[in-house]
């Protein structure tokens, strides 16, 4: 298999669409990457792959090699660079590659009109047949619910990945009460499988307005924290939605909020708007945003856990 060499394999689940499972797959990246790790990314969303999109690698297509892919590069390892003044210009990181269906498809918009067989065998072809080479970790995105897809690629990964490999998996919620029913049979899920619960976020719980320092609680807050309990699984923390994280996704540009804003407790940094601001990597641009203290606080938790 193509993960021999990959380290740690981590999944993100959830019951329920639209909770936010890429973003935090994406933070999840960037911030594993961050703290110097070679990050691989798997989308087995294959009838909405949106990684491409989260990267702004949508118009890349993998390359093809004996026997498979090779995924395709976001960034590659780099040390901290410094300009001629001997300030920091970039700061150190891992490597970060993703693969997923929407690098196969002619168009962006293609749907994908495939019945369960079809789906099961390219889950399989995506673990089997990709390039990753050497890698710390795999974040394999998956679609909501429990089905064809999830069992295809748990059978797979238990039946050919070792227990070391296989880290478990993160649950993705919203503090709605509709959404953690849902995602409480994504649990049940993980344990009927025998796949490793690694922890809770809590998506969506709060709003950072880009026009003043108030961060509230859109859809209420807590509900993923009390899922957690019940279940005895650890809570990573609660993620607010962040306008400047989507308009860094969207438009590659660099956070930039109101002096004084905080978020869960910690104020963020302001920085003025210039064009040299926005140049760069999304690594490091995303180093200014206001979930990265979340996700980093977040991603030591697992590092923690999985190589406990």
């Amino acid at each position: 298999m193509s993960l021999k060499d990959v380290k740690h394999i981590a999944l993100v689940l959830s019951g329920k669409g639209g909770v936010g499972k890429s973003s935090v797959t994406t933070q999840l990246a960037l911030t594993l990457s961050l703290h110097g790790y070679s990050v691989g990314v798997l989308d087995v969303d294959l009838t909405g792959p949106s990684i491409p999109r989260f990267f702004g690698v949508e118009k890349e297509k993998v390359r093809q090699a004996p026997g498979g892919w090779i995924p395709v590069p976001v960034h590659e390892q780099q040390t901290e660079s410094q300009n001629g003044n001997g300030h920091a210009v970039g700061s150190g990181h891992g490597s970060l590659h993703c693969m997923s269906l929407g690098f196969l498809l002619a168009n962006r918009g293609d749907a994908v009109v495939w019945r369960g067989p079809k789906k099961t065998a390219m889950v399989r072809q995506f673990l089997s047949d990709v390039h990753w080479g050497t890698l710390d970790y795999l974040l394999i995105d998956t679609p909501p619910g429990t089905s064809d897809e999830h069992i295809s690629l748990v059978e797979t990964l238990l039946k050919e990945a070792t227990s070391e490999q296989m880290a478990g998996a993160v649950i993705v919620t919203t503090p709605q009460a509709i959404s953690i029913s849902d995602v409480k049979k994504e649990i049940n899920f993980c344990r009927k499988t025998g796949v490793q619960i690694l922890g809770v976020i809590e998506n969506m719980a709060g709003f950072v307005c880009p026009n003043c320092s108030e961060c509230t609680n859109v859809f209420s807050k807590g509900g993923g924290r009390v899922m957690a309990q019940e279940f005895e699984v650890p809570f990573l923390g609660s993620v607010p939605i962040d306008p400047m994280f989507i308009r860094l996704i969207e438009e590659g540009r660099r956070p930039v909020y109101p002096e004084g804003t905080v978020v869960d407790g910690q104020a963020i940094a302001t920085n003025a708007e210039s064009e040299e601001l926005d140049t760069g990597l999304l690594v490091d641009k995303y180093t200014a945003c206001s979930l990265h203290p979340l996700f980093d606080g977040m991603v030591k938790e697992l590092i923690t856990t999985i190589e406990r």
